[in-house]
């Protein structure tokens, strides 16, 4: 009978929870190796073997389980006959809701927070999939003939920088406080309707 094995998929999942928690509470400069296993309940063994090295569990743990996040998320909204407001459910979804439950993902991911975060194959693969799937939800809307003559691509990156914009405004603690309380998820609604409106709206370059 083979020995078990003392690290698995589990030990993977409770690495990377524990990894998100840390940098959530205590910041980027709180993260070791260390730090990561005595908070997942295991050893510094278990973030070698799974994941070569503590750069790489950041990658994998925050950086690459963002873009997952969204991959997936966008993968399962439904289409409707309304591409537009399929569009800005993407924002408002899937997007707001991983600025608001894991905002240590957005900040690794999108904000660049740790230094000399150098992506990998899979956190680059992850990251062109949510793109992917962002670039579709603008393409039907495009096909709709809501897009003006704004190529989709080009919309796309303006969409992500809207969003953007919004979850550094939330998360910043500066702009939505202004806002009857409860009222975010209207704002970023609102903002990104007027965006996508003024893509069908604005006259060729």
């Amino acid at each position: 009978m083979g020995r078990p094995r003392e690290h698995d998929d589990e030990t993977r999942v409770a690495l990377r929870l524990a990894a998100e928690r840390l940098v959530a509470t205590r910041g980027p400069a709180a993260f070791s190796v260390r730090a990561v296993a005595e908070e997942a309940g295991t050893t510094t063994r278990a973030v070698y073997t799974l994941f070569g090295s503590g750069d790489a569990l950041l990658v994998d743990a925050l950086a690459q389980a963002a873009f997952e996040f969204l991959a997936d998320e966008i993968d399962k909204l439904p289409e409707t006959d309304d591409p537009a407001e399929d569009l800005v459910d993407v924002g408002v979804l899937v997007f707001r809701r991983l600025v608001t439950e894991h905002p240590a993902l957005y900040r690794i991911a999108f904000q660049r927070i740790v230094r000399n975060l150098r992506p990998g194959p899979e956190l680059t693969a992850a990251r062109e999939r949510a793109f992917r799937g962002l670039l579709h939800k603008v393409q039907r809307t495009g096909d709709a003939g809501r897009l003006g003559d704004k190529p989709a691509r080009e919309a796309a990156v303006e969409f992500n920088a809207m969003m953007e914009g919004l979850a550094n405004a939330e998360l910043r603690g500066g702009v939505f406080p202004n806002l009857p309380g409860g009222d975010e998820e209207r704002a970023w609604r609102r903002a990104l309707r007027s965006l996508v409106h003024g893509f069908a709206a604005a006259p060729a370059a």
